[in-house]
């Protein structure tokens, strides 16, 4: 009950406290605000720095390429291989220069987040402890008696204006919880990205050493080639001359997938080109991505889904995922986390359960999508589902013609999922260039697939798909 007295001492409380913090504040944040000021100031100018210097890189790294695809273009002699050697071994002392700026960059932004949840954290402890005063005030007033509004003086004409104040108050006192709301949602979307470039910076690390070891398995192979011919021209023709393959050891050979329980050989070519009429993305480069996420499908991953899969992101929907296959979830083999990020990834294309959604035709039934692309909820929110198949939404197995959904650990559904994939992120633009781009953005995304840091990735993928290219080239040869 709104009694008098309570109306008064409420407004009364609100007027004060008005009075005595808005000059308060507003001291504390001109000062808050100078020294924000100046370090965003040095912030933008360390940033700007390392900006340059990655252009740079970048540029550098281009130029490096540039060599390499020209002598890669000449007559197979010991000094052309030398060179080649050397570019690849200055390209890839450049890429971990480039990896090492990336990862101060990323520090700084994990700093700059850093403060961002504090300041937040403090604004909701301050918005907290004002509600509850408040409201615990409300309390108390709200304990005062009739007979103090029977004996009171005012007029009902004061009464009733007062009483408007105290709606006035009352809808304030609402606001002031939805910003509070507000405020832990923020609170909570900052962690995220936080935990996200956290774990882009662990990827980066070992990215990194990955780079220094190829680094050193270059320069290895140099001191090899260089040791047996002694430079000499005669010894190095040779050297390949011995090296050289027969037909028939490359038939059995070719793609080293002979005696794996994996994936046969006719399979291979069956999926790969296959998958390449549907989608137009070269069948090498298939292979090549294939080839650099599961040995082909030799190793799908060790790993506990209860453990190593994202808990709200994929979790659930990995549970609808083997549900909707009549598998067991215990049972089915899951990458491992890694030493960043989480794990997860499914069958011998490592599709995490959120990407396979849109693959294999799982929708969010509140929102009838795959990818919370109108973002409606929060992602915690909307990966928790529900889901559900559809068939009509599965665009693999639109694609084979099949009766039955698509099954990440089916090798000839990874192949095409690998595939359409790849076409999703540009590799039937039938350059080098776009395929290195896609294979760079099924393992990093597309906003970091520019990133030099990441160039490790599509270099790998990009030398696995000239080896098969080249043997596939070699049996079309042989079978004229």
């Amino acid at each position: 009950m709104v009694t008098t007295r309570m109306v008064a001492v409420q407004v009364l409380v609100v007027v004060i406290s008005v009075l005595v913090m808005v000059p308060l504040l507003s001291y504390i944040h001109t000062v808050e605000g100078a020294e924000q000021s100046a370090t965003e100031e040095a912030i933008a100018q360390r940033r700007a720095q390392l900006e340059k210097d990655l252009a740079n890189l970048e540029q550098l790294i281009k130029q490096q390429q540039v060599l390499l695809d020209s002598k890669r273009g000449e007559r197979v002699t010991l000094e052309r291989d030398v060179a080649i050697l050397d570019a690849e071994i200055e390209k890839a002392r450049i890429a971990i220069r480039a990896q090492e700026i990336a990862i101060v960059d990323l520090e700084n932004d994990i700093w700059e987040k850093e403060v961002n949840i504090l300041e937040l954290t403090d604004k909701i402890d301050r918005e907290r402890e004002s509600l509850a005063s408040l409201i615990q005030r409300t309390a108390e007033l709200d304990e005062t008696s009739l007979v103090e509004i029977l004996f009171s003086e005012q007029s009902l004409a004061e009464v009733f204006a007062e009483y408007d104040d105290f709606r006035v108050i009352k809808i304030a006192l609402n606001t002031s919880f939805q910003e509070l709301e507000q405020l832990r949602r923020l609170n909570a979307d900052a962690k995220n990205v936080l935990e996200e470039r956290q774990a882009e910076e662990e990827e980066l690390k070992l990215l990194q050493e990955l780079q220094q070891d190829k680094l050193e398995q270059q320069e290895d192979q140099k001191v090899r080639i260089l040791t047996v011919t002694k430079g000499e021209e005669a010894r190095y023709q040779q050297m390949i001359a011995a090296n050289e393959r027969s037909a028939a050891q490359i038939r059995s050979e070719l793609f080293e997938l002979q005696g794996s329980a994996a994936i046969n050989l006719g399979d291979a070519i069956e999926f790969a080109n296959f998958a390449s009429s549907k989608t137009g993305v070269r069948p090498a480069l298939i292979l090549g991505v294939l080839k650099q996420e599961t040995r082909l499908g030799e190793f799908l991953g060790n790993g506990v889904w209860t453990q190593d899969m994202h808990p709200t992101r994929d979790r659930p929907l990995y549970k609808v995922i083997t549900d909707t296959l009549g598998l067991d979830p215990a049972s089915m083999p899951v990458s491992a986390k890694p030493g960043y990020g989480w794990g997860g990834a499914m069958g011998p294309a490592q599709f995490i359960p959120s990407t396979w959604a849109c693959y294999g035709g799982y929708i969010n039934t509140r929102t009838n999508d795959c990818n919370n692309a109108a973002r409606t909820y929060d992602w915690d929110t909307y990966w928790a589902g529900p889901w559900e198949y559809r068939a009509d939404k599965d665009r693999l197995r639109i694609v084979r013609g099949k009766q039955s959904p698509s099954n990440p650990w089916d090798n000839q559904d990874a192949f095409i999922g690998a595939a359409t994939l790849m076409k999703d992120n540009g590799a039937d633009g039938g350059t080098l260039y776009a395929e290195r781009l896609a294979a760079l953005r099924y393992f990093a995304g597309w906003v970091n697939a520019s990133n030099p840091a990441y160039a490790f990735y599509g270099d790998g993928v990009m030398e696995h798909a000239a080896y098969y290219q080249q043997q596939i080239d070699t049996l079309k040869e042989l079978s004229q």
